[in-house]
């Protein structure tokens, strides 16, 4: 459990600070997945691009007076097809990574708005009028809202 959620006081029931703990590792894993995918998409668009400056150089502009000549040279070179495969790859990868984080980032507001939902039910009576410092710590160590259960 992270020390900030530790620290809280005893007016916060140990379930509640479980729950907090998970809501940050999940922000925490969304973040990480959301970098990974963002990562990876400028390597492939820098690679892309880096590739079609090198086929205008070496392919296209040479070879522009015949369609025929363009693909024959593109196909002659083996290097031209490890290279396109390894770009579809890039790209498929990004699409995954995506995925992956859509899903992940899913489950983050699922739980955050969950524990919004619940917050009559985690925090009663005394406990209820100091709950707004939980919020405020989660909010400006952890950088998750608990106040809106919109994005």
């Amino acid at each position: 459990m992270h020390d900030s959620i530790r620290e809280i006081e005893d007016w916060t029931d140990q379930a509640t600070k479980q729950m907090l703990n998970n809501l940050v590792e999940r922000k925490q894993k969304f973040d990480r997945a959301k970098k990974m995918h963002l990562y990876i998409l400028w390597i492939s668009i820098f690679t892309a691009f880096c590739f079609m400056y090198y086929l205008t150089k070496a392919v296209l502009e040479p070879y522009s007076y015949s369609f025929g000549a363009m693909f024959s040279v593109y196909v002659s070179d083996s290097i031209h097809l490890y290279i396109s495969l390894f770009l579809a790859g890039l790209f498929g990868a990004v699409k995954v990574l995506y995925q992956k984080k859509e899903k992940k980032e899913k489950e983050y507001q699922d739980l955050r708005k969950e524990i919004i939902d619940r917050s009559k039910d985690l925090w009663k009576e005394e406990a209820w009028k100091k709950r707004h410092q939980v919020f405020d710590k989660m909010k400006s160590q952890f950088d998750i809202n608990l106040y809106h259960g919109s994005k």
